[in-house]
This record gives structure tokens, sequence and C-alpha cells, in this order.
């Protein structure tokens, strides 16, 4: 095998083939000539991708490696590690972009000579982008390896990070440097030379920009628990709270280029999605991460002749020409990098329950104009800090634990924020909007006050946290389950998958921008209403929800609705049971039908939001809700690769779940047909001359045969779909089988729909009558 040949792990190979890990485990017992491990540990091995592919087309279970997949793997089995690889991409496609011709004439040489004349090209497009590298240390000479111009370089770590850590927990308080990416070495960009011409060929189909979007995407995923990432919808509503009116006397080349600050950049997620032409600034602790938040910011910057990259471009479609992105190293509140910084804008989501924020040391810091933030209130102290880098009137939007708004240590703050008029509004997120996922979050939106301005009288309370599913089905009734929230209002398996953003972006900008009342969403409420013993902001506190059913005018139509539910239910009820012995017939599997034709299994990738058409989740099996319909969000599939086109449901397919352990199948009918097929679900498809899908849904929902073919190795049981067993009948006599288990569905679904009719009507009553809205007699 070459040298510094790309290596792929068991994970990789099955991405590559498209089958899961346990094949590729199968496939090195079975076959004596599946390539052996050339690295890695002996309980995750890592091979070479040349041999693996090579074997995977030899098998015929593999006929072409996607570009980007390619990609990919060669950056994730970069010898020198993937944080360094993505860096040398940065680079690469940085030339790629600004500088086409010189790119093609490089690539047009050799690898080694190709290695040797790449750093000056490089150190030509970084300075351009971001100017000079510190203290005059510039391209091969450098003596470090290839990273950023800071003391002590090291792969990406913990996002959104309040500064780097010693052994033992000791926090380093060094001066900030600046993460001008410093220019690989020609020693150090030979092993990467393969990879970045087949990143610059990604790049000539997709774009630079995206190219890179894509690459440090599948990195972050990769490393889940080593980033707090910034959802990019949360990241566009946060740019729009913070915008600023438009100047309606000035022509819009005239609108002055306005300055954006991030405190705690993380991987640039804020200030990429920052519109039109600004100034942007960023701090991040990991010298490494900022490097790569220099890069994707300047390549998502406009290249000469082009327009932005980004997500989002000036309103007017003006290219106002705009610095490009300061970046800089160190602990943001121990050494922050912008001490005479006034900008227009900061946008910051900063590290949450930081205990060691340096308390003790910056006791004296005059930041602390409201206070010195206890050493359990972190985040007060990045709430002052932001309005410290503020000029006068200037807005900042911080993303914060709900916690913070109502934790008595910080109660001093709040109420020194309140009077002052800085803080303009607190809105509380719909659990899922961004890490920690089960935690509904809330959003502060601070104005630094104006001298000589009188303070704001009120703060808007906002409450959006009923929004995170579809909204309810009206027509729902029986035989057609519904597709929203349960009894109580509140809205089942809500979360990542069932995260309606159209609706909470519309919401939040509609309260922030009217700053009126609307019951149970938002209120206006008077400062001095607030300046209490406890200083509770926490919108629940001040929003009663509204009432169940909506309100007392309401519960009349529901408990019609619920009287003609149960008088259908009724004549769904099944006949009495025939007791007969044990039948004894003989069997076969699912696999087994599967490999005589009569039936085809597909496996379910799609994600809500990540398809054109809705898509039926596991969710939605369980509850028996329609499929989940929301708006693409332009995200690509988890993982970031290229999504594989979804499996989309026919009529007679029967879905089943594959984690949980319990029993459940769903036949689709007309309705759900066109639905893409979600993840954790696997799909029967049977040749209906063979197989009745009625019969078929039945038999697996049997609790023994459920039993029989799950596995209970993990905290989870997994449903294996081929194991499960069905009796071999003929058609007639599946049919008849398969009648009695459609009316047990129908009977099934129309006990769902009254259980969500009285829980509505049960809540309502209680609801009226503690309101007064509903009288006892």
């Amino acid at each position: 095998m070459p040298e510094n040949a790309t290596e792929v792990t068991a994970a990789g190979i099955a991405r590559l083939a498209g089958v899961g890990r346990a094949a590729v485990s199968n496939w090195r017992r079975r076959y004596a000539d599946f390539p052996q491990p050339v690295g890695g540990t002996g309980t995750s091995p890592s091979f070479a991708l040349a041999e693996v592919e090579q074997w995977l087309r030899d098998q015929g279970k593999l006929a072409e490696v996607p570009l980007r997949e390619r990609v990919w793997q060669a950056v994730a089995g970069h010898p020198a590690g993937a944080g360094r690889a993505l860096i040398h991409v940065g680079c690469a496609l940085l030339l790629v972009r600004d500088r086409p011709t010189a790119w093609l004439e490089l690539a047009a040489a050799p690898d080694e000579r190709m290695a040797a004349l790449l750093p000056q090209a490089m150190e030509h497009v970084l300075t351009a982008r971001l100017g000079p590298a510190a203290d005059g240390v510039h391209g091969a000479s450098a003596p470090e390896p290839a990273g950023v111009h800071t003391a002590g370089a090291q792969e990406p770590g913990d996002d959104h990070t309040a500064g780097a850590q010693e052994p033992g927990g000791v926090h380093t308080a060094s001066a900030p440097q600046s993460a001008r990416v410093h220019t690989p070495t020609a020693q150090d960009l030979l092993p990467s030379v393969p990879l970045l011409r087949a990143a610059a060929e990604l790049a000539a189909g997709i774009g630079a920009g995206q190219a890179f979007e894509f690459l440090l995407g599948r990195q972050l995923d990769a490393n889940p628990r080593q980033y707090t990432l910034t959802p990019p919808q949360l990241a566009e509503l946060m740019v729009d709270l913070a915008e600023p009116p438009k100047d309606a006397d000035r022509a819009a080349r005239e609108q002055p280029v306005r300055s954006v600050l991030d405190p705690a950049a993380g991987t640039g997620a804020l200030l990429r999605a920052v519109g039109g032409p600004a100034a942007l600034y960023a701090q991040e602790a990991d010298p490494a991460l900022a490097a790569l938040t220099a890069l994707r910011l300047a390549l998502a910057a406009e290249g000469p002749g082009r327009a932005a990259e980004g997500p989002r471009r000036a309103a007017d479609g003006a290219h106002r020409a705009a610095p490009g992105p300061t970046v800089r190293t160190g602990d943001t509140l121990r050494a922050d990098a912008f001490p005479e910084l006034a900008a227009d804008t900061v946008l910051c989501h900063p590290p949450f329950n930081e205990r060691n924020w340096g308390h003790d040391e910056l006791a004296y810091d005059p930041r602390w104009e409201y206070g010195l933030p206890a050493r359990t209130e972190s985040e007060l102290a990045w709430v002052q800090h932001v309005l410290a880098r503020l000029r006068d009137g200037g807005t900042a939007v911080l993303l914060m634990p709900p916690a913070a708004a109502s934790r008595r240590s910080g109660r001093r703050i709040r109420a020194g924020l309140l009077r002052r008029g800085a803080l303009r509004a607190v809105i509380a997120l719909p659990a899922g909007a961004a890490p920690p996922y089960g935690i509904p979050l809330h959003l502060w939106i601070l104005c630094k006050p104006e001298p000589g301005m009188r303070p704001a009288a009120d703060l808007l309370l906002a409450d959006t946290s009923d929004l995170s599913g579809p909204a309810p089905d009206a027509s729902a009734g029986p035989g057609r389950p519904p597709g929203g929230k349960a009894a109580g209002g509140k809205t089942p398996g809500g979360g990542r998958e069932r995260f309606d953003w159209p609706a909470v972006r519309s919401a939040v900008l509609d309260a922030w921008r009217d700053r009126a009342d609307v019951e149970g969403v938002s209120r206006v409420v008077p400062v001095i209403e607030l300046l209490d013993d406890d200083v509770d902001l926490a919108p629940a506190r001040h929003l009663p929800r509204p009432a169940s059913g909506g309100g007392a005018s309401g519960l009349g139509e529901i408990r019609e609705r619920l009287t003609e539910t149960l008088r259908l239910t009724t004549g769904l009820v099944p006949p009495a049971a025939s007791p007969a012995e044990p039948a004894h017939r003989p069997l076969t599997t699912v696999g087994e039908l599967a490999r005589a034709g009569a039936l085809f299994l597909h496996s379910g990738t799609a994600v809500p939001g990540s398809a054109v058409a809705p898509v039926l989740t596991e969710h939605d099996v369980l509850t028996g809700a329609a499929p989940t319909a929301l708006p693409p969000t332009g995200q690509e599939a988890p993982g970031g690769a290229a999504a594989d086109d979804p499996v989309l449901l026919e009529p007679g397919d029967v879905v089943v779940p594959v984690l949980g352990g319990g029993t459940a199948a769903r036949v689709v009918d007309a309705a759900t047909a066109g639905a893409a097929l979600g993840r954790n679900l696997q799909l029967l498809r049977p040749d209906p001359a063979a197989v009745d899908p009625w019969f078929l849904a039945g038999f697996l929902r049997g609790t023994a045969n459920h039993r029989q073919a799950s596995s209970y190795a993990s905290t989870a049981a997994r449903l294996d779909a081929r194991r499960l067993q069905l009796p071999r009948m003929p058609l007639a006599e599946q049919q008849r089988y398969g009648e009695r288990f459609r009316e047990l569905a129908a009977f099934e679904d129309a006990l769902r729909t009254a259980g969500r009719l009285g829980g509505q009507l049960v809540q309502g009553m209680y609801d009226g009558l503690t309101d007064g809205t509903v009288t006892p007699g």
C-alpha cells in the first residue's frame, strides 16, 4: 500500500456500499480476500480505501463511489487528521475560487511540483482574504505545522468554548491571537495533493463554498460530542431579529457597511447567516476551529466577479464591498480580542453552565455595569460582555438556557437590565431548536442604552414552545387519524424531526416586529410588574396558555365530535372472539418471501424537511398520524451526505418500526401514498398476487412474533424484519384474515380519535371551570 494512503473504517465501508456495519463484519468473516486492516485498533480497524473500493467492485457490490463520498473519505482518512485536511482543502478551495487560472496551472504539474508551488499561491489568497499572517510569519518559513498562528494549535475541539483548558481544569489567560490561517508548507501539502485535486473537481460541480460546507458538515456530524452547533434556521432567525431598519432616505448602495461580532463563534454558523455587506468579527477559543471558521466565512463571501455563496445576500441585490472576516483566538471573557470594538450587531450562542469562566480574576472588570455575575451565572457574564461590545443603540441577540431567566442568583443583574432598558425581549423557543435538544431555549434581544434616552418601559415576552410540530388536522376522524396535537394541546414526539421552523420563525418575527399582545403567544409587560423579589423573566410564567379546545366557545363543537366518534366506535367493536385450539400451521419468514420475490424490503432514510414530499416518521406509524409535512429546510441528509432518492410509499405497502420493542404495522392507503419513508422504518412491499397486505400487517403485529424477531443486545430492542414469521396460506384464506385485521385497524383508529377528543374536552372543562369562563351549573 502506498505510504499515507487514505484509510476508511468499517462504518465508512458500510456507507460506500449502502449497507449496515453488520454486513461489513460478515464480509470480513466470509471472504478470505477481504482487504486486511492497515491501521486503527483491534476494535475499530481501518482499511486502505483504494483496496476496499477495488474489492467492492470485484464483488459487484459497488458500481462507482460518488465524488463527494470519495473526497470525504480522503478527508476522514488523512494521515494528519481530518481537521488538518479540512484546513488544506479550505486553502485550496479559496485558491480555486479566487484565482482559477493559477489553480489550473498548478494542477497541471506533477504532485511533488504542485505541492512545492502551492504554498506561495495559497499565501497570496489568504493574505488577500484574511490579511497578512501574524507577526510577519509567512508560508514555508514558518516553524509551526499547518494550522493557525497561535501557540499550541490543535484539532478542532468543543464548539462555543470559553477558553483553552490546561490539565486539571485550569484555564489559560493568554492574550488573544490572530487566527489568520497559517499557510501549509510543501511537506505538509504533499500527502494532500490527491485530496486537493478531488476537492477542486467537486467544487467545479457545486461551488467552492458549498464543497467546503459539505466536508465541514460531515466532519461536525462525525464528531457530534465535540461540537455544540447552531442550526442554520436558528442562525438566520437570530440574524433577522438583529437586522437594523433600512434607511429609506438613502440609496441602497449608500447604506453603510455594518459591523457584526460573534464572541463565541464556534463553527461560524451565526456569522455565515449574515446577509448583505458586513464587517464580520469572530473570536473562538479553539485555534484549529477558529481557522476552519475563517476559511468558511472567506469561502462564503463574494469572490472576484461573483456573488456570495452564503445562504443570504443583500435584499436589494447590491454588491457593495465589505472587508474580509476578522477571526481571533482566545478566551473571550478573559482575553477579549476586540476591546475597542463598538459593533452594530452582536450575535452569540455562548457556552452554557460554565463554572470556571473567570469569576475570581475578573471581579473588577469594567464590563460588569449591571453587577458582578455569580459563579453559576456565566451566561449573564456573556450578556454583559455583549453589551460592552455594542455601539450605543446597537442590537444583540443571544441564545440562552431557560434557567438564566429565572435563577435567583441572577435576579439583581436581570433587574438592572430592565431598569436601564437594555433587555428588550425574551422569547421561548420550542424544545428541539438547538442543542441541548430536550430543553426549550430562549432568545434574549438586547439594545445598548443610548445616553440621554429614556429607558424602555416594557419588555416583550413571547412563547412559541407549542409550535414544535405540524398543525393538527381539523378534519381528522375515525379511520383518518390526526397529524397534530394530543390531549392537552401538546404535540407528541416533538423535537428535531418534527420541528416546524417556518411556523416558529413567523411567530417569533411577528411578535418582535409587532410588539403586541397575542393570547398565548406574546405579551408586552410593563417593567414595573417584573421588578419583584424574583425578577423571573420566563415567558411561560407571564403568558397563560390558551384554553384547550379553543376555550369555552369551542367545547360544544368538541363534545359533538366526540359523541359522533363514540357512536361510530361502538359500531366498530369487534364481535365476540371464538375460542379455538392453538393452530399448528406451516410457517415462512419475511426473509424467505423476499428471496422468493413475493415481497421487497426497503429501509427508510428521509427526515422531515429534507425531502419535497411529506415524510412518514416512526412517530407517525406509532400514533397513527398523517405523514409529517414540513417545508424543505435546504439541509442535506444526516451526516452531510448527499441524500439518496427517498423511498416513496405506494398503496398496499406495509411499514414497521425497527426500534422500541412495540408491535406496530401500518398499511399504506391512498392518502398516505407518495410520502417518503422515514428513518428507523422498514417497508415491506408485497406482491398482491402472492401476499395480502392486511394479512401481512396483521401477523407482523403478533407479540410472540415480534419477540422472536427482535434483538435485545443494546438498551433498546431492535426488530429484524426478515425474521418475522407468517403462516403459509392460499391467497383467499389470507384475504379472509386480512379483512378481520382491517376491521381491527379501523376500530383502533376510532379509539385513538376518541381519546384525543376526550382529552381535549376534559382539559378544556378544567380550564374553563378554573378561569371562570365555564360555570359549574
